[in-house]
């Protein structure tokens, strides 16, 4: 059986969705056909590889060994595809890669862009994600790369460019202390804060600092998207302590105001460059790299206006 027959195709479509009706839909042919090809597998493979139940199918264990073995094998056909247009120097290729939502604006998004405007036959497959999820991505060889926030203690990750992004005071750019070289967390205690949720990376940082502080203002924001967060800070309804990086647009743009926290003993925020240690990267692969490592390399140097 090959990663791209029919029933590859088919099976892997049933496993994801657990329906015969849903895959029929997605793959635009009849369940009957899907339902036949699985028959005949079970019959040639001699044990079941899904469970009928009345809410829909389930994968066996040996269903389960299955669906791996074809998402490796379907992997690796793609990066011997990649070899042979390398071989032949066609001038095409496939790049994936996985980054975290602050990067979705601003020059990391301008230099995707720009790529696939200079390279039209380029296929490109982004995901946005956590830090967590797009590490298992580039450990389970699913991406080529990927564009992680705090990958220290990470395993089975390769570094190859990195930029630490400090902590500070975001507040919207008219506000009477954004003029300011440096805060500290006493100056703002009449403020109405916008404080990280759990789930962003910088919450941590942010928690043990008001706690440090011994800081604990009422009628707190408490938020989980960095995209909003920013647009509350915009429209004049707090200050929030975040990462340069996750308002470097707006600072850039004079939308925000980023200022450096006085005697701060919070860690900077670390953007990192990550692929698989064995990954065998395409040429097309190496070019978006080498792009995005210029870019990681520009935000290393970049220092809020009005900060040291």
């Amino acid at each position: 059986m090959s990663p791209f027959s029919r029933f590859a195709v088919y099976f892997a479509e049933v496993a994801r969705s657990g329906s015969l009706r849903k895959a029929a839909e997605q793959l635009h042919v009849s369940a009957s056909a899907i339902n036949r090809q699985i028959l005949q597998a079970e019959e040639s493979f001699g044990t079941p590889l899904f469970e009928r139940l009345p809410e829909g199918l389930r994968m066996t264990t040996a269903g389960e060994l299955l669906y791996d073995d074809v998402m490796r094998w379907q992997r690796e056909f793609r990066v011997t595809r990649q070899r042979f247009d390398d071989i032949q120097g066609l001038k095409r290729g496939n790049v994936t890669a996985g980054l975290v939502q602050s990067l979705t604006k601003g020059s990391v998004a301008d230099a995707i862009a720009d790529i696939a405007r200079q390279h039209q036959w380029l296929r490109l497959e982004l995901t946005v994600d956590n830090s967590h999820r797009i590490s298992q991505m580039i450990r389970q060889s699913e991406i080529d790369f990927g564009l992680i926030l705090d990958p220290a203690g990470q395993s089975g990750l390769e570094v190859l460019a990195f930029a630490e992004l400090e902590m500070g005071v975001v507040m919207a750019a008219d506000h009477p202390l954004s003029t300011r070289p440096l805060l500290s967390l006493s100056e703002l205690s009449h403020e109405r804060h916008i404080v990280p949720g759990a789930a962003l990376v910088v919450h941590e940082r942010v928690d043990a600092l008001y706690r440090k502080q011994g800081l604990a203002p009422e009628n707190i924001i408490a938020c989980n998207d960095i995209r909003l967060i920013r647009s509350l800070i915009a429209q004049g309804t707090g200050i929030s302590v975040l990462s340069l990086l996750d308002v470097m647009t707006e600072v850039q743009e004079n939308q925000l105001c980023f200022v450096p926290l006085r005697h701060s003993v919070m860690r900077p925020l670390t953007l990192a460059l990550c692929t698989a240690p064995s990954r065998q990267l395409s040429r097309a692969a190496q070019m978006v790299i080498q792009r995005m490592t210029e870019v990681i390399e520009a935000m290393a140097s970049v220092r809020p206006a009005g900060g040291p």
